[in-house]
């Protein structure tokens, strides 16, 4: 176990949310290999599950988004689990602490950005044999499988921005879709990179200006780009924070293009107002291309910080959408599919871009802050119905990674993995849902004998 020494940033009263209770940091990175097992490990899972997440090694950050990556990681083999461990992502701003982001991240003399300078603080992928913490400002960090740290990858010097912290693995082909977006021209470039992770396409793709395109989606033959009002401030990015305000004058729109397609070929459609963090997934149907996701109806117009209320309204939480753009016609529709708060929406990977019955998100508001977490499963095709996993008095989960059972013969013969908060022990855990009956008790438990704290984005890489 590696432990450095806890920062003083201030009690309780004094920090904001995103640095209390669970949200606040660890500052230790531990290996722990007693790990106690509620129920039954299925032995078909052999692999692992990691998360990452903002973790600043100071204890202190601007805002929720920019503290320095710990990946937290869980082995199964067999019917065990074998270990956990965490691990800060090294990063140069892992390596300076005391330095701001922008002194390290500006390249002067090139007048653009240094893209190894990142905190990998947001995503895992698994693709082309690697594993990568990534962040949607920078190149993707290698980490083994072990969870440490490998480098920096660039695609042997191919990608020339940053990379997405959201790119889509094709569930036919392996191919790995995915994009930069910058605060200074080209504001937008889509890459492709091949199943044996190469990277084969590079295409500047004209957006309205400096926008935050934080995930984008796509279909088997298309790929979906978010062009929203969501715009960078570079006057704000030098005074430090998070430089994106909200913009009534910037138009919503989808663009669609061939996936191997050019800048040219993108066929773009106008919708109402809004953000989307993140898609579930998106699917052809005839001649229509349909998009689902988690729809905000604005966000960050006075401040960037994420609005965290005792009595939140509705109106403002992200709630499952569709859409859907007529590639013959032109012609747009949209629809709200639940009125319950959702976020971080996840189908199986072997489904990313072809049609899904169901999506699995984690609940954004059912359990009041003290109360519970719940995670969601929607069935598409019965018209948005839900299933709830309502986890104890104190319990709250995270995002719901969808692990495929052996044999399947159903899009959701499988199981669920998040981390679980336990506030009554101060300690978290990894469940394992039964994916065909999230409702039910959970088939195992994880028990680690420290808290997980709150991160973003998981995923479970399998040995095969």
């Amino acid at each position: 176990m590696t432990t450095t020494e806890t920062p003083d940033s201030g009690t309780e009263e004094e920090k904001p949310w995103h640095l209390s209770g669970n949200n606040a940091p660890i500052f230790d990175e531990a290996t722990v290999t007693e790990l106690e097992v509620k129920g039954s490990i299925p032995t078909e899972l052999k692999g692992r599950y990691f998360r990452n997440g903002a973790n600043p090694q100071s204890g202190t950050s601007d805002h929720w988004f920019l503290g320095d990556g710990m990946v937290h990681g869980v082995e199964l083999s067999d019917g065990k689990a074998n270990w956990y461990r965490n691990r800060y992502v090294r990063t140069p701003m892992f390596d300076n602490p005391d330095k701001d982001r922008m002194e390290l991240y500006l390249d002067m003399e090139k007048m653009g950005f240094n893209y190894e300078v990142s905190v990998a603080n947001t995503a895992v992928l698994g693709h082309g044999g690697k594993i990568y913490a990534l962040e949607e400002g920078s190149f993707p960090y290698e980490i083994s499988k072990e969870v440490d740290t490998i480098g920096c990858h660039d695609y042997d010097g191919k990608l020339l921005t940053a990379m997405t912290a959201h790119p889509k693995v094709c569930g036919e082909t392996g191919e790995l879709l995915m994009f930069g977006y910058s605060s200074l021209e080209p504001y937008l470039v889509y890459h492709r990179v091949n199943a044996a992770g190469e990277l084969v396409q590079s295409e500047e793709i004209t957006v309205g200006g400096p926008t935050m395109m934080h995930d984008f989606t796509v279909t088997r033959n298309h790929s979906i780009f978010l062009d929203l009002p969501a715009i960078f401030d570079m006057e704000m990015a030098m005074a430090g924070g998070m430089p994106i305000r909200w913009s009534d004058d910037y138009p919503s729109r989808f663009g669609v293009m061939p996936r191997a397609g050019t800048d040219a070929d993108v066929k773009w459609f106008e919708v109402d107002p809004c953000y989307v963090f993140h898609t579930l997934n998106s699917y052809e149907d005839g001649d229509d291309v349909v998009v689902n996701g988690c729809r905000l109806r604005e966000i960050w117009r006075e401040s960037s910080e994420i609005a965290v209320s005792d009595d939140p309204d509705p109106a403002d939480a992200p709630m499952m959408w569709e859409w859907r753009f007529n590639m013959k016609t032109g012609a747009v529709s949209e629809r709200q599919i639940d009125d319950r708060g959702t976020e971080f929406p996840r189908v199986p990977d072997s489904l990313v871009g072809l049609q899904n019955r169901y999506g699995y998100c984690l609940s954004m508001g059912d359990g009041g802050v003290g109360e519970s977490g719940a995670n969601v499963k929607y069935d598409l095709a019965n018209g948005g119905s839900a299933e709830i996993h309502n986890y104890p008095t104190g319990h709250f989960p995270g995002e719901p990674s969808f692990v495929p059972a052996a044999g399947a013969t159903n899009e959701d013969d499988g199981y669920l993995m998040t981390y679980v908060y336990a506030g009554d022990t101060d300690t978290s855990y990894l469940v394992i849902l039964d994916a065909s009956n999230v409702s039910a008790d959970p088939i195992a438990e994880i028990h680690i004998p420290r808290r997980v704290p709150t991160g973003f984005h998981g995923t479970w890489i399998g040995d095969s």
